[in-house]
This record gives C-alpha cells, structure tokens and sequence, in this order.
C-alpha cells in the first residue's frame, strides 16, 4: 500500500532532540543561526497578526523572553509587532542570554521597546506571548515565573499565546515540568510539531495547536526515522486509505462481517456497533447477538441478518458457547466485544476457563486458528486479559502472538492496563500514547488502536499515527461501539479488496470516526452529538 499520509512538515511528529537535530544539520550545511530565527519567528508575526491583530492593535504586547533561542524567537516577534504600530513591551526574569539573544534584546531597545524592571502585571489587558524556555525543558519554571503565570490564568484567561512549546511542559511527554504550566490560548509549533504537544496530557496547556512552516527541505526530512510517528487531521480525509473494490463486485466481495456484541446488561451496544459497521459500506453484515435482541433487530437495522442467537449468563453477560463454528470462507472479519459484559457480576472475580462456560474456551481456541481479521474491543478484551487467559494458561499477549489471522484491538487506557500490565508497570511520567502503543504492537504482533482524547494508532512493524484534533464534546458511551464497528466494517472490506488488514486502515478508521464528530460540533460549542449521529455522519463521509 502507499504511505499516508506524506511524510512531510504537516504531519511528521518529532521529539525536541530530534528537532535540535535537524536544526544542525542545517546549521552544518552553512545556514546561518540568525537566518532560521528570522524565519520561524517572522513567521509567527505573521500568524499573530492574522489572528490576533485587533487584539494587538487594541491591547498591546507583553513579550516573555527567554535566556535561548526561543527567547530570540520572541524578540523578532516583539520588533515585528512594534514596528506594525503594535504597542508592545518585555520581560525578561534572567540575568544572562545567549549571544544572539542578547544581540536582539539591545537591538529591540535601540528600537525603543521597553524593558520591564519588575514583574508584569497579571490582570492587564496586552496579550502575553511566551517566549522563555521553549523546546528542551526539563526543570519546572521555577519561583518567580511560575506564580505569574498561575495568577495570568486565573486573572486573565486567554490572554496568553505560547511560542514553539509552552512553559512548563515536556514537549516529548506533555507533561508538567512542575506544579504550574502556561495554559496558552494558542501554542505556535515551529518546523515540526513536537509529540508532546498532542498528548492528552498537554491539550489544556497547548490550545489551539497551530503549525508554523519552516519549508523544511525533503532531504533532511528524509533523515528520520522510516516509523517516524505521523500527525492526522481533516486535511488527511480526503486521501486515506480506501478499498480498491471491483466496480462489478457483489455484497459478498465488498467485505463480510460479523458482529458479536450486546447482552441483557448491555442491550443498545450492538445497535452502536452495527450502525458504525453499516457506516463503513461493508457489503454483508451478520450478527450473533442475546436473543432479546434477535427478535427486533429488523426494525432498526433490517439489512443486517442474525446469524445466530446466544444465551446470556445469569447476571446478563453474553455467553460465547456456541460461538466455535467461523467458516473463513464465508466471513472476512468478526468483530467480538462492544457490550458483551464481563465473565462474573461486577465486584466479582471471574472464574478461570474452562469453568467459566461449557465450550466458551473452545471459542477462544478456535479463534487462534482463524485466518480473518479479529476486532477485540471493550468485554472482548477484558475477557481475553482475564479468565480467558487463566484459562487457556496464555497472558493476553501470547495469545495474540499465536492468532493465525490479522487482528485490530481497540483499548481504551484502562483496558490496555489489564492487557499489557507490565508495559503499564514500567511506564513513567515521561511516556507516552505513542510509545505505549507501539510497544505493546511490537509485543503482541496486533495492530493497537489506544483510545483517548488524541487516539493513535501503532501497527507491529513500528509504524504509528495519532490524531491532532477531535471533539471533546462527543466522548459519551457508546461512541467506542461506533468505531469498533465502523473499523470492523472497513477492515472487512479491506480484507475483501486486499487479503490484508494493514494498519493504516485502522488509522484511516480512526480519523473519519474523529471529524464525523467535529463536523458535528455545535456552533455554541457546548452541544454534543450523539453516537448514533456519529454513524450517520460516519456513512456520509464514506
């Protein structure tokens, strides 16, 4: 399959020592220091000005400037801003700079900017734009910057916009070098967009995310890493991947599906799951679903037809006893998992299989040997991580290794806990989404969609990608049954097309199910779409 998205500034994700790098290599083929920071930061003049002009032009300026080069980034902003009529003024908390800092600093003075002798003002009214400490930072920011900034937010929320990275936040991890982080109205990502920046743990403090191109050459791009992780967003849909399918192809040949999902406890996740599997233009959908639900399920999905009906286990979970039967011949997928409950009543241990149900480890045995694709998501995963394990004397990971067929698993952070504990033992304050993922594909040999505010995806063979945007007002149960039968359905159809299930198919999944939601976005921004609404957005993007 071809790469995508381009391997290029809009979408590769890089770590500040990666970024250092590219960096010299430029400085080493005879680029000037001084001539990338006028770059990057006429550049950012430019954005805020564009953004921000009435703003500026009503309001004024309040630099924070920095010891490094990040601080110099501010100073050309702040002689740009002064000489377009911006009121503008500066801070600097340090004693000594680097050269080139303090070149602009003297000359900025030359230019009559004035230089704060004291602490600014919190609650006054010129947008504050943070220009101190930049890529790199490790440390908190320390005693007298901190409080500021603290005092900034809570006196004027929204008044600050953030160069390059944020202070106080890890721009490879997301998090807080400290008690206290800048919370920027905007962050201004210069060259490349450093990985922690899209980290759930970053959002509050990054804002709005904005992309400052450097026009990085192909060549140097081109020294990363082959798996370098990759940056998606509604640019991206118009080209992700989709099946090559025969314009003469019949509904068996444009991907056959089954959806194994619902319980008594848990009765509208099958409706969720087959609406995003019908979302995704699978050509044959089946279900094997409780038997309370079997019986109305024409009325809400008449195209989709029950293959089999099973019984629930007393405190209403789906049993999974007759499940043994799955002709590779006849399906290409088989999604297991959205609202199937758990083995044992909560606040109840699971009894190990076999104990569990007369022929329920027959299931799991069977689904080692099965050549489609396999989509485990919620209980199918919890199952899998606990008594199906016990039981059949494998961790979740060994089973995994040893499945014949491709398989997507789709965990939420709490899920992908009990799968991979000990990555989840291991893993420090310095990791991350990306990292966790890709580790735990590399183990398992599964391509790993982990959930959360900025999803990624990581396929075994180190490839990843991650969402840069999504609406948070659309995290509401059952939108996970949506996306895991909506990335059952196209996976289906990319087996059909291809005999493979590529990663990037579940990215691609990943995406569309990411911008239904934007797209539904309220205009006051406080509304949110219902997951059923996502699946139909879902079917009008595909």
């Amino acid at each position: 399959m071809p790469a995508w998205p381009a391997r290029d500034g809009r979408h590769l994700l890089v770590s500040s020592a990666q970024m250092a790098a590219l960096e010299e290599q430029l400085f080493a083929s005879g680029l000037p220091v001084e001539a990338l920071m006028e770059k990057a930061a006429l550049a950012v003049s430019r954005r805020l000005l564009e953004q921000h002009g009435e703003r500026l032009r009503r309001d004024g300026a309040l630099v924070l400037v920095g010891p490094g080069h990040n601080g110099g980034d501010g100073l050309v902003i702040a002689r740009e801003l002064h000489l377009a009529g911006v009121a503008t003024t500066l801070w600097s908390p340090f004693e000594r700079r680097k050269p080139l800092t303090e070149a602009h600093l003297h000359h900025a003075r030359w230019l009559g900017i004035p230089l704060l002798d004291h602490n600014p003002n919190p609650e006054a009214s010129p947008l504050w734009i943070d220009a101190l400490l930049g890529i790199g930072q490790r440390r908190p920011p320390g005693a007298v910057i901190e409080p500021l900034l603290h005092a900034r937010q809570q006196q004027r929320p929204g008044g600050l916009v953030a160069v390059d990275v944020p202070t106080g936040l890890c721009a490879d991890s997301g998090q807080a070098t400290g008690p206290v982080t800048a919370l920027a109205l905007t962050t201004y990502a210069i060259g490349l967009v450093k990985t922690g920046l899209v980290q759930d743990a970053a959002l509050a403090s990054v804002g709005q995310l904005e992309w400052i191109d450097l026009g990085l050459p192909r060549s140097l791009l081109d020294t990363l890493p082959c798996d370098q992780p990759l940056g998606l967003a509604a640019r991206d849909l118009a080209d992700r991947p989709r099946p090559a399918l025969s314009p003469a192809a019949n509904k068996y040949q444009r991907g056959r599906l089954l959806v194994v999902a619902g319980s008594e406890a848990y009765q509208g996740a099958a409706s969720l799951a087959l609406a995003g599997a019908s979302s995704s233009g699978c050509g044959s959908l089946q279900a094997a679903l409780p038997e309370a639900l079997a019986s109305s399920l024409w009325q809400q999905h008449p195209h989709v037809v029950v293959s089999q009906t099973l019984a629930c286990h007393n405190h209403g979970s789906l049993r999974l006893d007759q499940l043994t039967e799955l002709d590779p011949q006849r399906l290409n997928a088989l999604l297991i998992g959205p609202g199937i409950g758990p083995l044992a009543p909560a606040g109840q241990l699971a009894p190990p299989m076999p104990q569990a149900g007369p022929g329920e480890a027959d299931c799991w045995r069977s689904l080692l040997g099965w050549s489609g694709l396999l989509v485990l998501d919620a209980d199918g995963l919890n199952r899998l991580a606990g008594p199906v394990a016990q039981g059949l004397g494998l961790s979740a990971i060994s089973w995994l290794q040893q499945r014949q067929g491709p398989t997507w698993i789709t965990p939420h952070p709490a899920e992908f806990a009990r799968l991979f504990p000990e990555l989840a033992a291991t893993s420090t304050t310095t990791s991350t989404a990306l990292e966790a993922a890709a580790q735990a594909a590399r183990s398992c040999g599964a391509c790993v969609l982990l959930k959360g505010a900025r999803s990624v995806v990581a396929a075994p063979d180190g490839r990843r990608w991650q969402l840069l945007e999504a609406n948070p007002t659309s995290a509401r149960a059952g939108l996970g049954d949506v996306l895991a039968g909506h990335a059952a359905g196209l996976g289906a159809m990319a087996m059909a097309a291809t005999g493979g299930a590529d990663a990037s198919w579940l990215a691609a999944a990943a995406l569309a199910h990411a911008q239904a939601g934007l797209q539904l976005r309220a205009p006051s921004n406080q509304g949110a779409a219902t997951p059923l609404e996502v699946a139909q957005k879902l079917a009008q993007l595909c």
